[in-house]
Formats: structure tokens, sequence, C-alpha cells
């Protein structure tokens, strides 16, 4: 017998993150137990109850999910109760330093905070975008302890490929994807 998120919450609050990931043939099965606050086992005989509190958090916007049909509105009323709207980290700079220093501390330093985050880094941090948000601030901080020195600012996912190369976007698909690939693999090899 498995005991899940929504048992184990009895009489408490589950945490949903990334709702808005939650594939549309799956919605259905949150929605039952949203209604009705019971749910069956998978493969049980018999439905348990449950009362919980819902706190769900996404990063997408739910109503546009739910005008493109990719989230059911049903469930859209189910967990938008109460919305809290938090901008993202590059519209709140003055947290940055705050959060930085809260990721040190938990992963045990204890010292200065410029011992790992030098002032001229800090100026760094505080003009980054962060497309990934406190995620990827958590992620620089653990990679710059765990390296011993500020690591670099830019995304793995980008720093490889020059993504302003227009002359790219004027080709198919295939053969754009053909040339940049060449591109990163010769300057990786080199």
């Amino acid at each position: 017998r498995q005991i899940g998120a929504f048992e184990r919450a009895h009489g408490g609050v589950v945490f949903l993150d990334e709702i808005g990931e939650l594939p549309l043939e799956l919605q259905p099965q949150l929605l039952g137990v949203l209604e009705r606050k019971r749910f069956r086992r998978i493969g049980g005989q018999e439905e348990v109850d449950v009362d919980v509190d819902v706190i769900a958090a996404t990063n997408r916007d739910l109503r546009a999910d739910v005008n493109n049909r990719t989230f059911r509105l049903d469930l859209y009323y189910r967990v938008a109760v109460v919305v809290l709207r938090l901008p993202p980290l590059r519209e709140r700079r003055e947290d940055i330093a705050l959060l930085a220093e809260h990721f040190i501390r938990e992963a045990g330093h204890d010292g200065d905070l410029e011992e790992v985050v030098p002032r001229d880094m800090m100026d760094a941090l505080c003009d980054h975008h962060w497309p990934g948000n406190v995620r990827e601030l958590r992620n620089w901080v653990d990679a710059t302890i765990a390296m011993g020195e500020a690591t670099s600012l830019e995304s793995p996912l980008t720093s490889p490929l020059d993504t302003s190369d227009e002359r790219t976007l004027d080709m198919h698909y295939k053969d754009a994807r053909r040339v940049v690939l060449e591109e990163f693999e010769l300057r990786y090899v080199t």
C-alpha cells in the first residue's frame, strides 16, 4: 500500500508545484479529488476521504492555457480561489541579495556574504535578467559554493550558441539546426 501526497496531507496542506504542467488527461483526476474530497488508491477498491487545503504554483498563464484548451476551466476555478501574483526576480532586484544570502546560509556557509559573492559579483547578479527566476539564483549559489568561486551567469542552455545570428532565421529549420550544431561542435571541440 502506497500512501500518496493527498493522503499524507490529510488535515493539512498539499502543495502542487507547477500545476500548469499537469497533462490534460490527468486533470480530471485532480479535479475529482478536489471536488469530492475523496480518491481511490491505485489498485484499491475503497475510496479514501481526504481533507486538505491546496496551494498550487505555476509560472504559466493558466487563463491563457484555459483559452488554448490545455488547462481545464473547471480545474482552474478550483485552484484559483485566491490568486497571488509574485513578480519574476528580474522585477524585484532588491530581493536578490537577500535570497542569495538565504541560499548561502542554507548551504551551510556562516561567514561573510562577500566571501562567496564579492560586491562586483553582487552587482552583476542584480543586473542579470534571471530567465530561470529564483531557481536559477539558487542553482547559481549552489554551483558557486561547489566550485569555491563565483560561476558564470550565462545560461548553460544559451551560452554555447549565438542566438542573435539572424542568418539562420531565413533557413528551413533542419538547415538552420545543422548550421548551428556544426558551429557549436567546432567551438566545443576547439
